[in-house]
């Protein structure tokens, strides 16, 4: 298993619309044991494959306690049913570190995914689970959760990821 770089936002890999996985392969089974490792390292519950800089529709999470550990792993997920009822949550982004905002999102989601046994799956999600899986799902979009936010909020933090890109360039 390899530690991948995780790109910080703005980057334009992370504006772009991820394309599906159509074949399941070694490569792809790498790719997923290697963004968990990656996703843990940075102390995050979930982790998208653009957010690693590769443009495939592939989500990693884990937002068990330390008892309970279920890592999941998506394939093409989609969600096929929201709830009416919303949910606030402070949501951060391992694209976007330091920053946490609120932001609301419906409370319950079912999603339809391929496992990597190539099996198609449905799952409901809810709490911090159905948080993490709309984030990672816009993320394969092409959507951060700062764009939820007002445009003087997200060019504020758009301001502070560049020059938090900047002070790390010069530290390597």
């Amino acid at each position: 298993m390899a530690q991948l770089s995780i790109l910080i936002h703005p980057d334009p890999r992370l504006k772009k619309v991820s394309t599906p996985i159509i074949d399941i392969n070694e490569r792809i089974k790498k790719l997923s044991s290697d963004m968990l490792q990656t996703m843990y390292q940075a102390s995050g519950v979930g982790l998208a494959a653009p957010q690693v800089g590769v443009l495939k529709r592939l989500v990693v999470m884990d937002c068990s306690n330390e008892e309970e550990k279920k890592e999941l792993i998506l394939i093409n997920p989609e969600i096929i049913w929201f709830s009416e009822e919303n949910a606030s949550f402070e949501e951060g982004c391992l694209s976007i570190p330091e920053i946490r905002e609120e932001i609301t999102r419906p409370k319950l989601v079912r999603v339809k995914f391929l496992g990597l046994d190539n099996t198609v799956k449905e799952e409901t999600f809810e709490g911090l689970w159905a948080t993490c899986i709309q984030h990672e799902i816009d993320h394969l979009d092409g959507k951060l959760f700062i764009d939820y936010l007002g445009s003087l909020k997200r060019s504020l933090i758009t301001r502070k990821m560049k020059k938090l890109k900047k002070n790390l360039s010069r530290k390597i």
